[in-house]
């Protein structure tokens, strides 16, 4: 009897206690939890806008050379790499097919042309008639054109430089045969240099804010080398590139050759608005606009910001030209773990002095 008096004392206590604790206000959780996190002042972004893109220099003048006639190479007298001027012989036909057709076209000629000339003299003195003068003329036209063809043909038998320049590659060599047209070596010219790079659909439509090109050698890191454009292709390829290729204005202290490469800086006319630079990683998406979290104090919930992203850079950081002022404070690392609502204070800057964090 003692024992159900105790247990019937206790069932009030554990009611009130189930009561009590049923009607305590819930909190939530991105406000009961306070993370650590990266946290980034926004700056003002300085000078002006610029990308940067890798590139390749060639030469100006870059040719395959080929016979305008079919035959089996006898001659080429120069190996790779080799300078040539201009009108130096490179290749040579076996031209002794050639040299048999001329001659017998060349005898042809003379034959047909004495006898043109004396129908010709006959005409002027009456003697002829018209329909044997007309013969004569268009038989002699006929045969000239055939003995300046073959001229022609022999002489392109031989193949010479078009420019000063450099054997690149011997694409055939003697004992081949090969067709007119068939490319059989490769020439750079040693002019001037260009400078080719794929330009992506980003910064194309930023084509008319161009101001200024400039390029950083291999070789030569710490030398600027001034750019003119040359051509900016209207049509990219699959991979939605652009070809641009500038011509690099020579230059003394640097020696260039083909092949090298090198990083062209692109800049662009400054717009009135201001812009402002933040960590790459702070930038988030959210139903197709771009967001940050700005940081406002250690007590008060994160807030996500839309922004307008001008320019993405290589170095890893982006420029904003709307959303965000000067001296804000953004989380620049775990973004896409935050919820709306959270409250976080800035991970501590490790000291240069302190670096392990021992003292």
């Amino acid at each position: 009897m003692r024992a159900i008096i105790y247990s019937s004392k206790l069932i009030p206590i554990v009611v009130s206690i189930v009561f009590l604790s049923c009607n305590r206000p819930t909190v939530p959780e991105s406000e009961q939890i306070v993370r650590t996190a990266k946290i980034d002042t926004v700056e003002l972004c300085q000078g002006e806008q610029k990308s940067v893109y890798p590139g390749k220099i060639r030469s100006d003048a870059d040719v395959n050379l080929a016979f305008r006639v079919a035959g089996t190479i006898a001659l080429i007298p120069h190996r790779e790499g080799a300078y040539v001027r201009k009108g130096t012989l490179i290749a040579e036909i076996d031209s002794r097919d050639y040299r048999i057709q001329l001659s017998a076209t060349e005898a042809e000629y003379s034959q047909i042309k004495a006898t043109a000339d004396r129908v010709v003299e006959l005409y002027k003195r009456g003697s002829a008639t018209q329909s044997d003068y007309e013969k004569a003329v268009y038989g002699l036209e006929q045969i000239t054109a055939k003995y300046n063809a073959h001229k022609n043909q022999l002489a392109d038998t031989r193949l010479t430089a078009p420019f000063d320049g450099y054997i690149r590659r011997n694409i055939h060599e003697a004992g081949e045969t090969v067709g007119a047209g068939m490319p059989v070596i490769s020439m750079i010219g040693s002019g001037d240099w260009v400078l080719e790079i794929n330009l992506p659909v980003r910064d194309y439509a930023r084509r008319n804010d161009f101001k200024q090109f400039e390029a950083n050698v291999s070789v030569n890191p710490d030398k600027k080398l001034p750019l003119e454009l040359l051509e900016l292709s209207p049509q990219g390829n699959a991979n939605q590139l652009y070809k641009m290729v500038f011509r690099i204005t020579k230059t003394d202290s640097v020696n260039l050759a083909a092949g090298m490469s090198a990083e062209v800086t692109i800049l662009f006319h400054t717009k009135e608005q201001s812009l402002y630079k933040i960590p790459l990683s702070s930038l988030f998406e959210k139903d197709g606009n771009t967001y940050v979290w700005v940081f406002l104090s250690d007590d008060k919930p994160l807030e996500m910001r839309q922004i307008e992203v001008a320019e993405i850079q290589k170095d890893g950081f982006l420029i904003v030209s709307q959303g965000l002022q000067s001296g804000e404070r953004v989380v620049s690392a775990g973004v896409h773990s935050i919820k709306e609502g959270m409250k976080v204070k800035p991970l501590p800057t490790i000291s240069n002095t302190n670096a392990g964090g021992l003292l």
